[in-house]
């Protein structure tokens, strides 16, 4: 479970880039955060990383709060951004077997780490294969792979499907289902509205790093455009004012 409690953040000399940011991703739930560049979405992703530390307020991960105990929350979730982080002249077995092994989980063998990546998609013939030679979907399903074989019950994604083809982010989208159904809690941020309304079972819209809106299963008859748009237009009316 991922927590975010009343976060505060300024960054000098008077940039105010969270402001009582508060919300819950349950085991088993895809919350997305949405929101103009700028509004506090990464900000808000590096405090469950302890990449920033929050003035006030703070994360929790699986009732750790991070700030803390940062170790022990950052071993209890994963984090892929735009460019999942392996190593490209690693095969994609070999960066599943090193990066399970750092993480101080119970090692895997050959097999096992090729049913990991096997069960994300990665074909038989890419296995063994330097990961310098995968596309940006396939490097994020070896993410994928890393995370579930190591044990880990909490993602945090930024911007999963920036970049793709439709196919990649259809099959990234029903991963990241799958892991939901599996109980893991998923947190991600995005632009593609479109396609988070498929995953998301909670959306939150931040601007001006506030939480301005939530709304729950957006693709059940709530269109997720619409509810953006009808946000920003209430803030820009109050601006107006």
């Amino acid at each position: 479970m991922l927590r975010a409690v009343a976060l505060r953040k300024r960054f000098p000399p008077d940039t105010r880039a969270l402001d009582n940011v508060t919300f819950d991703v349950a085991d088993g739930e895809v919350c997305t955060l949405v929101g103009h560049n700028g509004a506090g979405k990464t900000t808000t992703m590096n405090c469950f990383l302890d990449f920033v530390r929050p003035d006030a307020g703070h994360a929790e991960v699986d009732g750790t709060v991070v700030a803390r105990a940062p170790i022990d929350a950052r071993r209890r979730l994963a984090f892929l951004g735009e460019q999942v982080a392996v190593y490209p002249a690693l095969t994609g077995r070999e960066n599943v077997l090193f990066f399970v092994r750092l993480a101080g989980r119970v090692r895997l063998s050959r097999a096992e780490a090729g049913d990991a990546l096997a069960r994300f998609g990665v074909p038989d013939a890419a296995v063994d294969r330097a990961v310098a030679t995968y596309s940006k979907g396939m490097r994020q399903k070896v993410g994928l792979a890393i995370a579930a074989a190591a044990g880990v019950r909490n993602l945090i994604l930024d911007e999963p499907t920036s970049g793709l083809d439709p196919a990649a982010a259809r099959d990234l989208v029903a991963l990241l289902r799958r892991l939901a159904h599996d109980g893991c809690a998923v947190l991600a941020s995005s632009h593609d509205l479109a396609r988070s309304a498929a995953v998301t079972d909670v959306a939150v819209c931040l601007a001006r790093g506030r939480v301005v809106g939530t709304v729950r299963r957006p693709g059940d008859g709530v269109s997720l455009d619409a509810w953006y748009a009808a946000r920003y237009d209430v803030l820009d009316a109050e601006t107006a004012a």
